[in-house]
């Protein structure tokens, strides 16, 4: 049967509905699949590549879209779907050559990336074949049959990779995490050393005890976000806009937040006046999201920012994902991490975890042990 890949257009919106239904149930957690209005504003927003793979017959047989921030010249695979019975067939590397073809054609974009689930292997596969590569595994990251982990994937446009900036030192934590990127994709992090972890700074002698205060108010947050980061770069987190912003009572630093409670998760967009601020917040700061509905916290930086780095690990965030090339800076690039945390048990037997994603499961198990389950030394 002859399946033809076209744009989305605004009449396909229900024929999408029932194609992400028929997928997901009603468990998916994304606008793009689920929300109507959501759905006609992507298929008409000229920063969306959203392909359609439809049969003579008239039925949609896949979906799948490149949502762009221009701005970062980063994209999101997002949406891949195909009809149960149109699986195996190879539409949905078909879905996915052809919407990251358009998505880099016009030379805008330096990266696409995707998070990917991991129950099976297949969607792995799928991406592996269209040129992404494996950088890291999210635990916990996303609620679609019960809590699930992803695995980050993503795919360069030619000659990035070609142009990273190096890394001399970094947090020892990272050290796996670097080692298990290199068995995975063969790309070098330059080799960096272990940093000496900065002395604590002064301010709060004791850890935050105090609820956390949560003011989930879109507008007031992104406007007082936007004030307090007028700097585009001190805001870099693709893709993701504010919703809420977290504070202890003694107003000592506000963290800014995409919080998703249908996706269980929330993102870390920025912390002012630094990253270091959150040092003994971490608890009450996690009851809070985990009140608001998310049971995953991740957020991303430099990894050459190793001040922040260690800030986020002493409050207990695991090194998850180190995403290569992901910032342009004049004509270089800059590699970043991604640490998270989670309030729920892992549990990772239901992670079918193929080649490309076993260093980093090894590397997170690692990280976590070292951080929550420090051994008591023995006397000889």
């Amino acid at each position: 049967m002859t399946v033809t890949i076209a744009p989305a257009c605004p009449q396909d919106v229900a024929q999408l509905r029932q194609l992400y239904f028929d997928v997901y149930g009603h468990g998916y957690p994304v606008a793009l699949g689920s929300d109507p209005e959501e759905m006609r504003r992507l298929i008409a927003d000229p920063h969306t590549h959203w392909l359609t793979a439809r049969q003579d017959s008239g039925r949609l047989a896949g979906s799948v879209a490149v949502q762009t921030d221009a701005g970062s010249r980063i994209g999101k695979l997002v949406g891949l779907a195909v009809h149960p019975e149109q699986r195996g067939g190879g539409l949905a590397g078909r879905l996915t050559a052809a919407v990251c073809a358009d998505a880099f054609a016009g030379g805008a974009l330096d990266s696409v990336y995707a998070t990917v689930r991991v129950v099976t292997p297949g969607p792995q596969q799928v991406f592996v074949r269209n040129g992404f590569r494996a950088l890291g595994l999210l635990p916990n990251a996303v609620e679609v049959a019960g809590c699930e982990s992803l695995a980050l994937f993503a795919r360069h446009a030619d000659g990035v990779l070609a142009r990273r900036e190096t890394v001399g030192a970094v947090p020892g934590a990272l050290l796996p995490l670097l080692e298990a990127a290199r068995r995975s994709t063969g790309l070098d992090h330059g080799r960096p050393r272990a940093a000496v972890a900065p002395a604590r700074p002064a301010g709060r002698s004791a850890p935050v005890t105090a609820p956390m205060e949560l003011i989930a108010a879109p507008g007031f947050v992104r406007r007082r976000f936007l004030e307090l980061f007028p700097d585009p770069g001190a805001r870099f987190f693709p893709l993701h806009l504010p919703n809420a912003v977290l504070t202890p009572p003694d107003g000592a630093f506000e963290a800014y937040a995409d919080l998703d409670p249908v996706a269980a998760s929330c993102s870390l967009v920025a912390v002012h006046p630094s990253p270091a601020a959150v040092a003994g917040a971490l608890e009450p700061l996690m009851a809070a999201v985990t009140r608001a509905g998310a049971d995953y916290v991740e957020t991303l930086l430099p990894l050459a920012d190793t001040a922040a780095l260690d800030a986020f690990l002493a409050a207990g965030f695991i090194p998850s994902a180190v995403y290569p090339a992901m910032r342009r800076i004049g004509d270089r690039f800059h590699d970043y991490v991604v640490l998270s945390r989670t309030s729920r048990q892992i549990d990772f037997r239901a992670t079918a975890a193929g080649p490309r994603l076993r260093p980093y499961l090894e590397s997170y198990l690692t990280a976590w042990t070292s951080t929550y389950l420090t051994l008591p030394e023995v006397a000889p």
